[in-house]
């Protein structure tokens, strides 16, 4: 995997704080969001590579790991456990073995070319070359999504790694959700398999609808003479438009239930939510004089 400098990708110093990164991270993933740059295939990768560098740098361990070790800071564990054991081995080994010193630390290409030493081999009288593999990191990734996007079964495409993957996202997912593509993490270290992907779907809210669940709920307007007198009102759902029926005397924050109008359940074919919808009576203005004098006569019946 090529080497990726999250500073430089998050236009940072080393010595960034925190809140630093926090701010750099907001600023950019706003500016490259593929939903702002539709068509823009290096805003999407450059996106990618944003949210990358956010994962690692905002992760204190993580951003430790990164900061020694670079490009192979994945395998930093790894390292370190193989490290001590082949120190433990050369203590009670009674052969010669090539002597590593650890003293120092390594940083850029000559770390990682001792690093595939280290891992590619282990030396030992009267004994050929042996591998150890080990299984590559897995990668997280955000998906942004708008409520709609969920609502539907859909295909999109997301550019990881330098290669693009296609995946098909069930409508009904939830805020949050992740799943898992197996075998598109990091590759492998000496023909080990590969990490996994982790996609956490992230759906803003929506200006209309709130989701709760797999119910929607929205508000809507009625004039005051449908609210006493009923009428007719017709609702715009995620499916279409429904005409619905408003009961005389209906009083300002009421609600009524639409079945099955609501979310898609995940997974559960044909299965829907309920569409809730709370009643907002609008008083009439700028009356005429003899619009008043009739409230007038109403009031004193």
């Amino acid at each position: 995997m090529d080497f990726i400098d999250y500073y430089s990708v998050l236009g940072l110093p080393k010595d960034a704080s925190e809140e630093d990164i926090k701010k750099a991270y907001r600023k950019l993933a706003r500016k490259h969001h593929p939903d702002l740059n539709p068509n823009d295939a290096e805003a999407h990768k450059r996106f990618q590579q944003i949210n990358e560098a956010n994962e690692v740098l905002s992760d204190p361990e993580k951003r430790k790991k990164y900061d020694q070790y670079g490009k192979d800071w994945q395998y930093a564990d790894q390292f370190e456990q193989t490290r001590q054991q082949q120190q433990q081995r050369r203590t009670y080994s009674q052969t010669n073995t090539e002597d590593f010193d650890f003293s120092e630390g390594f940083g850029g290409a000559n770390f990682s070319d001792f690093f595939s030493s280290m891992f590619g081999q282990e030396a030992g009288a009267g004994r050929g070359r042996r591998e150890t593999k080990f299984r590559g990191q897995d990668y997280q990734a955000e998906l942004q999504l708008s409520l709609r996007d969920a609502y539907r079964t859909h295909k999109q495409t997301l550019t990881i790694d330098g290669k693009t993957i296609s995946i098909t996202i069930r409508a009904g997912v939830e805020n949050g959700q992740k799943i898992k593509l197996n075998g598109y993490g990091a590759p492998g270290v000496n023909g080990g398999p590969n990490g996994d992907l982790y996609i956490t779907f992230v759906i803003a809210d929506d200006s209309r609808y709130n989701r709760k669940g797999n119910d929607l709920y929205v508000t809507e307007e009625i004039d005051l003479y449908t609210a006493v007198l009923g009428g007719e009102k017709v609702i715009e759902t995620l499916d279409g438009k429904v005409k619905v029926t408003v009961s005389p005397g209906t009083q300002n924050g009421a609600k009524i239930r639409l079945k099955g109008k609501g979310f898609p359940v995940y997974k559960e074919e044909g299965s829907f939510g309920d569409l809730y919808v709370e009643w907002q009576v609008k008083l009439p203005t700028n009356l005429t004089d003899e619009q008043k004098e009739l409230f007038r006569k109403l009031a004193t019946l």
